[in-house]
């Protein structure tokens, strides 16, 4: 029992906020002593429990918005990590088998179900550790392919007089595969410049743990107004988080209340910010669909200098009982209080806004998260990534500093300049080599001024997705068990 918690804290460790991504490795190796030469049953309760030390201290932050949904986010990835160390042959090649099988239940964690959840991840852990860069090979699934090998290693180390040929064919495979990743990841395509962009990242300021009301959608404009006016000019592109726009429907009647926003004043605004600027200016939607009152919307547009709307992205991958409630009718029995009223309708689009400066990626939010969003984006063009966010309504700051773990991730796998817009942080402007050059604080108003890359071309990652990395850990795992009933 304490051996497993002790594992699981330190993977949790690694993870943003903490971020001691040296930690890992150690978590990973106490693993796989865990279940050496255990039976099934004792395999998946070990890894469960490792999984539980894992999951409920890297996701805290729920425990403000629903307790019951830390619970069981919690539970189901401990469930994933449980499965991995099943689903490995208890004996000397069980190590193999880890790096194939964790590989695939961070795959798992990060699709279903509904859509996935791939926060806290071993990925994200890894983001400002030396491996990360070996994302531009085959995006965030041979980064925590490697990490569990250097963990399996480390363990390997420590079979002294115990350790047989497969420890020491393990500590040499780890040893050759880091060699051969970090010559691949150095001379791996990272795209080109095709040109520049003088940018400024707007974040409002306010406090953090605020829910949505009509006064507050007033007050969150007004202060995304007051910030953009310390943007300096000449400026190309600015950037406004997710949502920051929340406009109530017009009255019938036509009276307005003077504390509520409605969206005809807040297009003249934003049109008279565009042309005082004389820059695109790219901010964030959110309220219900005019056409489908059961439906909300959230969207980003590019309004030029002109005034005209030249282009629209509605968010595509929506977060699951925060924007969209599975098995509502279910749910609502138990927490009807907690959920929201309406589901987000996602879009269909293209993750691109096509503007007079360039095809800029567009990843709202929750989309940074998922590789094949930023992957959607380059394919389509897109010359720099845009992530407006909205994270004013979580308590302490895991879910945004994993969020600007996740953009460095994207940087890495597409080569792309990555813009990070958030109404009370963190706002963060990060270069294609993954290094956040500016980070804004929580709760602060300022605005981020940078020059950036337009680039194109595509990385590996980018080319290939995750489907090599699925297919090789799923050898691992066969590879495996056929070595351990040969030797058996």
């Amino acid at each position: 029992m304490p051996r497993g918690l002790a594992a699981g804290l330190l993977i949790a460790a690694a993870v943003p906020p903490w971020g001691w991504w040296p930690a890992a490795f150690i978590g990973l190796a106490l693993l796989d002593r865990l279940v050496a030469d255990r039976p099934l049953s004792s395999r998946f309760r070990r890894g469960l429990l490792v999984g539980a030390a894992w999951a409920f201290p890297s996701t805290v932050w729920m425990l403000d918005l629903t307790p019951v949904g830390w619970l069981a986010a919690g539970l189901l990835h401990a469930g994933w990590l449980g499965l991995a160390a099943a689903a490995v042959p208890p004996g000397r090649w069980r190590r193999l088998g880890l790096v194939g099988t964790v590989t695939l239940a961070e795959l798992g964690r990060w699709s279903v179900p509904f859509g996935g959840a791939p926060l806290a991840s071993i990925a994200l852990g890894q983001a400002g550790g030396p491996l990360a860069p070996i994302v531009r090979i085959a995006g965030p699934l041979l980064l925590v392919a490697l990490t569990v090998a250097v963990g399996m290693g480390l363990s390997a180390l420590f079979d002294g007089r115990r350790a047989d040929g497969a420890s020491a064919a393990t500590g040499a495979v780890v040893v050759a595969v880091l060699a051969v990743a970090a010559v691949l990841s150095a001379v791996a395509p990272t795209g080109r410049p095709v040109g520049t962009l003088d940018v400024a990242v707007v974040q409002g300021g306010g406090p953090q743990r605020t829910r949505a009301t009509p006064t507050g959608a007033a007050r969150v404009f007004a202060n995304q107004l007051e910030a953009n006016q310390q943007v300096v000019t000449p400026v190309d592109l600015v950037l406004w988080p997710e949502n920051v726009i929340n406009p109530v429907p017009l009255p019938a009647s036509g009276w307005r209340h003077e504390d509520r926003l409605y969206a005809d004043d807040a297009t003249a605004a934003l049109t008279a910010e565009a042309a005082r600027l004389d820059a695109v200016l790219v901010p964030g939607w959110f309220h219900r669909d005019a056409d489908d009152p059961t439906a909300n919307l959230n969207y980003q547009t590019a309004i030029e200098p002109d005034g005209t709307v030249a282009d629209w992205y509605d968010k595509v991958r929506t977060v699951p009982f925060g924007e969209f409630v599975p098995m509502r009718g279910l749910v609502e029995l138990l927490a009807a209080d907690m959920l929201p009223s309406r589901d987000l309708r996602p879009g269909t689009g293209p993750a691109v806004l096509e503007t007079s400066i360039g095809t800029m990626g567009v990843t709202i939010s929750w989309e940074v998260f998922f590789d094949h969003r930023s992957r959607d984006a380059i394919r389509h063009g897109g010359e720099v990534i845009l992530n407006p966010t909205n994270g004013a309504s979580y308590w302490l700051t895991h879910v945004q500093t994993q969020q600007v773990a996740s953009s460095r991730l994207r940087a890495l796998e597409t080569g792309r300049w990555v813009l990070q817009a958030a109404p009370t942080g963190f706002s963060a402007v990060i270069d294609p080599q993954g290094r956040v050059l500016q980070r804004t604080g929580v709760g602060e108003q300022a605005v981020l001024h940078h020059r950036v890359e337009r680039r194109q071309g595509l990385t590996w990652a980018s080319r290939m997705g995750a489907w090599p990395m699925a297919m090789l850990s799923l050898l691992a795992m066969a590879g495996a068990w056929t070595a351990s009933r040969r030797h058996t």
